[in-house]
């Protein structure tokens, strides 16, 4: 960062070997980051030469979306199709067609058809920021399954308030680094998919428990 003018005024915290959602529920609680219109939350493996943030948060603001993600180029590897940019079809798509597994179209309500980003490059809100680290949990360090819950976090309609922006992309170069960056079958990478699975087991099942003690918790529609 020492080549950016502004390095010398801002605070570096490094944390070798955790992932951001560690970080992020230690360091940016959202009194400490309220002064701030949006969070960007990324990983480290996106390329932004063609990515203008300026341009990318008037279109969030023009658009009214609380949580947005850039679209993902060609040459990205895409683990959801809904993230894919959709060249010279408008700066913004809300959902994502498809016929079987589950099927998507018009009708869906929720993820992953509509009202759905992928945690790899999320933006959000100051609002909806608030909202989100107060479900990211402290021993869970790799948030699986949080996104099919960040809708609650719209401030609003999730088929409206969030969305991917086409008009200012990234690249996904898809390279791991958590578990010494070995290769996809390194026994490394291997515990870090099946911690992150099991986390996801244990937030749906937090999630749950949560939502039978609240007797005013009003559910919202899934395309699952």
């Amino acid at each position: 960062w020492s080549d950016l003018e502004w390095h010398g005024r801002a605070v570096h915290v490094a944390a070798a070997g955790q992932t951001k959602w560690w970080f992020a529920k230690r360091f940016l609680h959202p009194d400490v980051v309220a002064e701030y219109d949006y969070v960007f939350l990324w990983d480290e493996d996106v390329e932004v030469d063609a990515f203008n943030p300026i341009r990318y948060l008037d279109i969030v603001r023009r658009e009214g979306l609380e949580i947005s993600q850039p679209a993902l180029s060609r040459g990205s590897e895409i683990h959801h199709g809904i993230t894919a940019r959709r060249a010279g079809q408008g700066d913004v798509h809300r959902r994502f067609y498809r016929p079987s597994g589950p099927r998507c179209d018009d009708d869906s309500t929720g993820p992953p058809c509509t009202g759905w980003v992928e945690m790899m490059v999320p933006v959000f809100s100051r609002a909806a920021w608030r909202c989100t680290w107060g479900m990211v949990q402290n021993d869970l360090v790799h948030a699986w399954g949080l996104d099919y819950k960040l809708g609650y976090c719209a401030q609003g309609n999730r088929t409206m308030k969030v969305g991917i922006v086409d008009a200012e992309y990234v690249l996904h170069r898809g390279v791991p680094s958590l578990g010494g960056g070995g290769g996809r079958s390194s026994a490394s990478r291997i515990a870090v998919r099946r911690r992150s699975f099991a986390e996801m087991q244990i937030f749906n099942r937090r999630w749950k428990e949560a939502v039978a003690a609240d007797a005013s918790f009003v559910y919202q529609q899934s395309c699952e």
